[in-house]
């Protein structure tokens, strides 16, 4: 038998859009018909895997089908019972609950007051200082003339700025200066298209600006751009033409940095700024829209999520806001769709500046390859001409208009006319908008032979047919025009010929090559005949990731003909590769060398390599994405558009013609989408749909998100609306809450904003202002350019991790910030940047930004201006461990016991088994019994290439979880033997454990039965009766019934402190509660980290490099030189526990004597629990809920009672 054939590239296309549709409809399954091939529905089993859906074939023989189904995650509530994890309290905590409970009991009732959950409409009163950069210039006509005059006099007196004043004189945006003024002066809306490089986003706030002041007139001219670069790097550009510092007339804001003022009369910022200034505005009726003149909103082809939504926004407001005219600013694709959704606005389109490039495709290059000896570059017939752009209305008419003349009167110069000089692809294969005749079908028809020679020459399309289905060949032959018949007959056999071999060797090529993978090897070869066949110019590689990059790389390196560095110089670039070597990729090499730059789709648009002169195209790239389906991201190599593959293709042509290779074929580039998919449909969207309600709180969150662009779906927005109402940010019914309007106030992530507030209520603020930076921006490690460096890389983060006690990629990223600052105090930022993998730029980029969030929550009146006080528990590894759960919370999951030669995988609450990354800390921890299942906390799920991944994450203790949890429950605790048989059914059914969904939900129920049944209360009746205790409804701990019940009242007061702290930030806490949040830190700080049962290992002192910032010193607050992971409970006769009794004592004595009015001589925001001994009744700063607050403030008699989220629906 002769080799199977493998599937055809046309196959893998239809059956990937086939599974794209199948995902994106309603249906739950779906099944392909028999006539599927082996290697077919292979393709199919891995292509589910990728997109996170089950497969199975059923049948046999010529009847075996393939079925795929969408996976929805359940709880498998039953496990997890067979090893309960104990949760008692030490001694030293069990005596600080002791002492609370005797002088503030459950049964006091002095929590009784009503907690108003819902949001009352009225925005609570907190000292908010108001940021006015959005605000209109205060200037008279006096001064706007001054201004103009002296602008005028700086370009005159400086040759630079007439050097640049002339330059952007020759931009073709230059020549619609005017057109651009009075068309914005006459219509609410425009939108200006024009290609990159027309200079439309440097110079238009300028037009509308010199515009504005030429009446006299001042203006605020807001332009938005989708990436925090661009909006300062645009902004310093325009301060550069226009001779001042950026700050003056020209200023930025972006989250978390700022420069400028109300005297700004043009501010650059992130489309999300902007954003949260119209939702403030609109819920405060502030009068910032009424200042703001103009707002420019450019890229918006990027489709950033926040830019989709604020179109919405705006589209709404106009009407409301007559003097405000908004700028619409996009590449030319897809420009008709942006002006229909503003109610067909007009349209200028300007004309990029880019040089021609050829385009080759994947038949060409194999053909390229095969042809060794010819030089490619200089055969005309190789390459493909590039694409041109859209012809305009006018174009069209004139066409159709020269085309009657032609066939009518036999006229044919204005065609020739428009054909030769016009030229370009769709001149010449123009079809009649009435006949659908070409240019080459009047020619043929007509007879004129050197014209139809002239167009085939240039590549026309033969096998276009007018409306009556006739090609230019039949029309030749129906005029009988036999010469003309001839060519053209003699032009498609010799194309076909060509076509033949060209799909024979791409066929070929297909069979023994994934197309999906790169193949280095082809790109190495193109590589060296690109370097035979030309002289200069550097190549410019795009690959979808790292490993890709440092495949290619090591290919190359392996190559006597590339191993030359003084013939060859190879750069990757990547957005996490160390900034000084990014910037090589800017300089020229010396004359006889050539640069070869490997990088991602960060070279597509951010930066411009002006010596490019050859691009090779992967076809490919690696984007962070969402799944809503399954809820989990994504970070996959996919097929890019070709809008990305055009703007590839334009790096070539940037500063000198160009030529570029796309490694993909022409029927794949014919299957690819148009566009990306948008923003608001690829990533989680919390922020948004928190927003929505801030605007309206009386809207619902689907309906306003279907009027965007294009709306996210269905399960994207419930997902959402579900963590919005795990972190008490909505209510059951989707009703914004008095929390989730303060988590609003914060330019951060609503789950980031929770845990800044619980990092200030516990003092801990310090280190919650890192990580909220580093969610918000990026982490500081970078990756090793070399493979020497990957294993001291690891080292370097385990160490830096080991100063917090180890096992939490999260708090190596605090110490690394920690390390940096002192190391910069000192000096020596270079040589510990350089020694442990960190970005100087990246973290110096987050100590400006914590700067900026520790003001913006000063503004809001959530901590005080003086904030050395605010951090003395940050090293308290227990009340640190708590904040991460606050933070990250509900991201929890489960080890499970490590098998032998597998990595850690993690069980998850949806019942997912994730792997552990290996770039994680903890995929190399020790644990101590082969049945131990420590708990986690992690950032996200990732699905890639090679599965679904937790890459972060952190080992934590159930104390936290069990205070910051949405809802636990009680049942009587089983024994062991019990749960025999269940171990054994779970062991067996790998396969289809989605068919036992329905039997887990049924358990799951069981649970939360017995915990509201009366047989509760018998559970509960004896303070030594041993309970289960169910966290979430599937994660359960062995505890005992006033263990429990303790637990309970302090969630209580917890979410009654944070709700108080959040509406009465400058009120003292009630002596109640802030005696309960004052034991809550200390039975953090005693049992936080006990039951992690992860094996204490010896921590290394740093280097002498580290040691000279002097971290490995004790730090304040620090017991020792760091957590124990296994901590005893403290001696009741040492001097520490003297001084905690003390405390409590004062509390106790000075509880009755305050008010909650007061702000007694007490612990106070910035009070260590070491200092409470000398001080009086407790105060601490406002928080956040970091669970479900009920409608009604919880009572003290209902301790015992099962602490429900609001409406919290089971997570299936």
């Amino acid at each position: 038998m002769g080799k199977k054939k493998s599937v055809a590239e046309a196959r893998r296309i239809q059956l990937a859009q086939t599974l794209e549709k199948f995902r994106e409809s309603k249906d739950e399954v779906y099944t392909f018909d028999s006539t599927l091939s082996n290697k077919e529905r292979a393709l199919v089993h891995r292509a589910c895997k990728k997109m996170g859906m089950k497969s199975k074939s059923s049948g046999r023989g010529s009847q075996r089908r393939i079925s795929i189904y969408k996976i929805r995650g359940k709880v498998d509530n039953m496990k997890g019972r067979e090893s309960l994890t104990n949760m008692t309290f030490s001694e030293g905590a069990q005596v600080v609950l002791q002492d609370l409970f005797t002088h503030h009991p459950p049964e006091d009732g002095e929590l009784g007051e009503k907690l108003v959950e819902k949001y009352s409409g009225k925005t609570a009163k907190v000292r908010k200082k108001k940021d006015d950069i959005f605000s209109k210039p205060l200037m008279s006509d006096t001064e706007i003339a001054e201004k103009v005059k002296t602008l005028a006099s700086r370009i005159e007196k400086d040759p630079n700025l007439r050097q640049i004043n002339e330059e952007r004189s020759k931009l073709p945006i230059a020549s619609f200066r005017d057109v651009i003024t009075s068309t914005v002066e006459s219509h609410q809306v425009v939108l200006i298209s024009g290609e990159t490089g027309c200079g439309k986003t440097t110079q238009v706030p300028q037009y509308l600006l010199d515009y504005m002041w030429g009446k006299g007139e001042a203006c605020k001219v807001v332009c938005t751009q989708p990436r925090r670069i661009s909006a300062t790097s645009v902004s310093e550009r325009i301060s550069n033409e226009r001779g001042e510092n950026v700050g003056n007339d020209v200023g930025y804001k972006i989250r978390l940095e700022s420069k400028g003022g109300r005297h700004s009369s043009i501010v650059f910022c992130t489309n999300g700024v902007l954003l949260r200034v119209l939702v403030s505005s609109s819920r405060s009726k502030r009068e910032d829209i009424s200042d703001m003149t103009h707002i420019i909103m450019d890229e918006i082809h990027e489709r950033d999520r926040f830019c989709d939504f604020m179109l919405a926004i705006i589209r709404d407001i106009l009407p409301s806001y007559p003097h405000l005219r908004l700028v619409l600013m996009s590449a030319t694709l897809d420009a008709e769709r942006f002006s229909q959704y503003f109610g067909g606005c007009p349209i200028i389109r300007v004309p990029g500046f880019t040089y021609p490039v050829k385009a080759f495709y994947l038949e060409d290059v194999l053909s390229i390859l095969k042809s060794a000896d010819n030089n490619h570059l200089i055969s005309a017939s190789a390459s493909v001409p590039n694409e041109d752009p859209e012809l305009t209305e006018e174009d069209k008419i004139a066409l159709d208009e020269a085309i009657n003349l032609a066939c009518s009167t036999d006229e044919f110069d204005p065609l020739l006319e428009l054909v030769s000089v016009e030229g370009g692809s769709q001149v010449h294969n123009y079809q009649h908008s009435l006949t659908g005749l070409t240019p080459l079908m009047v020619f043929a028809g007509k007879g004129r032979v050197a014209d139809v020679c002239m167009l085939l020459s240039f590549g026309v399309n033969c096998h276009l047919r007018s409306k009556d289905g006739k090609r230019a060949l039949e029309w030749a032959e129906q005029e009988n025009q036999q010469e003309a018949t001839e060519i053209i007959k003699k032009h498609m056999q010799s194309l076909l010929s060509n076509s033949g071999e060209q799909q024979q060797l791409l066929d070929k090529y297909i069979e023994a090559v994934d197309p999906e993978i790169i193949d280095v090897v082809l790109i190495e070869q193109l590589l060296r005949k690109i370097c035979i066949d030309s002289n200069e110019g550097a190549i410019l590689v795009f690959l979808p990731g790292w490993e890709d990059i440092n495949r290619t790389r090591e290919k190359l390196l392996a190559n006597p003909f590339f191993k030359d560095s003084s013939r060859f110089i190879i750069i990757s670039l990547h957005s996490m590769v160390p900034s000084a070597e990014q910037k090589k990729v800017f300089k020229r090499p010396p004359f006889g060398c050539r640069k070869i730059i490997l990088s991602t789709n960060i070279a597509e648009s951010s930066i411009t390599i002006d010596d490019v002169v050859y691009v090779i195209d992967s076809g490919r790239m690696k984007e962070k994405s969402y799944d809503p389906y399954n809820n989990v991201s994504t970070l996959q190599s996919s097929w890019v558009s070709k809008a990305n593959a055009k703007q590839r293709e334009g790096r070539a042509g940037r500063c000198q013609p160009g030529t570029c290779y796309h490694l993909y074929s022409k029927l794949r580039s014919a299957s690819m989408p148009d566009f990306q998919v948008p923003e608001i449909k690829r990533m989680p969207i919390e922020e948004l749909c928190l927003q929505v309600k801030l605007l309206d709180p009386n809207c619902k969150v689907e309906n306003f998100l279907q009027k965007t662009l294009d709306p996210p779906v269905s399960e994207a927005i419930r997902n959402a609306v579900s963590v919005l109402q795990d972190i008490g940010a909505f209510s059951h019914d989707e009703e914004l809450t008095e929390l989730g309007e303060k988590l609003g106030y914060l330019p951060v992530h609503p789950l980031t904003s929770k845990m800044l507030f619980f990092a200030i209520l516990m003092n801990c603020l310090d280190p919650a202002l890192t990580l909220a930076c580093t969610s918000e921006f990026r982490d500081p490690f970078v990756l090793p350019m070399f493979p020497n460096d990957k294993k001291k890389a690891a080292a370097a983060r385990e160490e830096l991790a080991s100063l917090y006690g180890g096992q939490s990629d999260q708090l190596a990223v605090i110490a690394a910030f920690e390390c940096w600052k002192h190391a910069k105090e000192r000096g020596q930022e270079g040589r510990f940047c350089s020694k442990y993998f960190i970005s100087s730029s990246t973290m110096n980029m987050l100590f400006g930004m914590r700067k900026q969030l520790q003001a913006e929550l000063m503004r809001f009146g959530f901590i005080p201006d003086d904030v050395s006080s605010c951090s003395l528990n940050a090293h308290d590894p227990g009340i640190l461990h708590a904040v991460l759960v606050a933070g990250f919370y509900p991201m929890v999951g489960r080890l499970l016991p490590l098998r032998q030669g597998k990595r850690f995988v993690v069980e998850t609450a949806g019942g997912s088994k994730v792997r552990l990354h290996t770039h994680s800390i903890n995929s190399k921890l020790s644990l101590k019994q082969s049945n131990d299942c420590p708990l986690i906390m992690y950032d996200e799920i990732t699905r890639g290439d090679g599965g679904m991944h937790i890459r972060n994450c952190t080992v934590i203790g159930p104390l936290p979880l069990l205070l910051l949890a949405t809802e636990i429950a009680v049942a009587p605790a089983k024994g062991n033997d019990d749960n025999e048989d269940d171990d054994d059914d779970d062991d067996g059914d790998d396969d289809d454990g989605s068919d036992d969904a329905d039997e887990c939900d049924t358990d799951g129920d069981e649970i939360l039965m017995v915990s509201k049944s009366g047989g509760n209360e018998k559970v509960m009746s004896s303070p030594d009766n041993s309970v289960m205790v169910v966290v979430d409804r599937w994660l359960s701990f062995r505890s005992t019934a006033l263990d429990v019940a303790q637990i309970y009242c302090l969630r209580e007061r917890l979410s009654a402190a944070i709700l108080s702290k959040v509406l009465h930030p400058r009120q003292v806490l009630t002596p109640v509660l802030g005696a309960s949040i004052y034991a809550i830190a200390c039975i953090l700080s005693y049992d936080g980290l006990s039951g992690i049962s992860t094996r204490a290992e010896s921590v290394d002192s740093l280097t002498l490099k580290v040691r000279a910032t002097e971290i490995d010193k004790p730090l304040t607050g620090r017991r020792g030189s760091g957590p124990n992971t296994n901590r005893l409970p403290v001696d009741r006769s040492s001097s520490y526990w003297k001084a905690e009794v003390h405390a409590y004592e004062a509390v106790r004595d000075g509880t009755e004597a305050s008010s909650c009015n007061e702000q007694a001589p007490v612990m106070s925001v910035g009070t260590s629990l070491r200092q409470a001994s000398s001080q009086g009744p407790i105060s601490v700063a406002s928080g956040s809920g970091m669970s479900k607050l009920q409608g009604q403030g919880p009572r003290e008699g209902s301790c015992k009672r099962r602490r429900r989220g609001s409406g919290k629906k089971s997570k299936q």
